[in-house]
């Protein structure tokens, strides 16, 4: 299997060019490259697949095989290699994935894509979207009491095609997000599980996050989870809306057009190395 490492912030995944190659089974194959021993080492596999509905398709699965709706990081590699690789000539383009069509506008330097600005979507806010169980599933979950392993926490959910939960923190830094994070992955009132950023706002324009991501676990940085952050951080009147969101990899610009509902996020993309790897049986 032919493959190229690439990293949205540190966020690294695993990308195949489906066009060309065909991959069977890839929850195995995700679980096998993504492990950091005995694999080449990521936070997932995406394969980049021809699309009826968009330019391109990104399908997506996390280092335990599962499959993910979206990943902000994820995608805006995806552009840079559709770009760099010669798949397309637009700077703009749509991307289908299960969190729905994302259109994407790339910023070229030296015949390289550098930035990518993605138009995130609407922002679900309402519990039967994201979705969260509670006894309002209409209602929208801002600053909503939680108790996650006998500990009381307050989140905001926000679904960004991928459910979120919010979680505003003193210290971020730290934070024991490997005995926090389980917890509210596996939570009782997140059926679909859930991706947790711990937060801490800085001022009004600056905020830094850690994630735990559903199926990865801590990773250095997530695209849709800084989304959901500012939008959480707007909804309790704690940022304006245009936020600059640190992450342990890097900083993404965020920004919530109030006025279309629309989310943009705006980040870098890095391809690390090509290579090709022979995949054991994995039926």
């Amino acid at each position: 299997m032919k493959f190229t490492k690439m990293h949205g912030l540190g966020n690294d995944y695993i990308y195949v060019n489906c066009l060309e190659e065909r991959i069977e089974n890839p929850p195995a194959v995700a679980r096998f490259v993504s492990d950091r021993h005995f694999g080449i080492g990521s936070d997932g596999l995406i394969l980049i697949n021809p699309s009826e509905k968009a330019d391109f398709e990104m399908e997506m699965y996390n280092t335990d095989g599962s499959r993910s709706e979206m990943c902000g990081n994820g995608i805006r590699c995806v552009a840079k290699y559709v770009y760099d690789y010669g798949l397309t000539d637009k700077t703009s383009i749509s991307v289908e994935t299960l969190g729905g069509i994302k259109y994407l506008e790339l910023t070229v330097k030296n015949a390289k894509a550098e930035l990518v600005k993605v138009d995130m979507g609407k922002p679900e806010l309402t519990a039967e979207k994201i979705p969260i169980e509670t006894t309002h599933p209409l209602h929208k979950v801002i600053d909503e009491p939680i108790d996650v392993n006998g500990a009381a926490y307050r989140m905001t959910g926000v679904s960004m095609g991928n459910p979120h939960a919010v979680v505003f923190v003193e210290d971020v830094k730290g934070l024991e997000i490997e005995k926090i994070g389980p917890g509210f992955e596996n939570h009782k009132r997140f059926p679909h599980r859930v991706n947790t950023e711990f937060t801490r706002v800085i001022d009004r324009k600056t905020v830094e996050m850690r994630v735990w991501e559903r199926g990865a676990g801590e990773t250095m940085a997530c695209g849709t989870g800084a989304c959901a952050v500012a939008a959480a951080c707007i909804l309790n009147g704690l940022t304006e809306n245009q936020v600059t969101v640190r992450l342990p990899g890097g900083e993404l610009q965020i920004e919530w057009d109030r006025e279309r509902d629309r989310i943009y996020m705006t980040g870098p993309a890095v391809t690390v190395f090509d290579g090709e790897i022979h995949l054991p049986d994995m039926k």
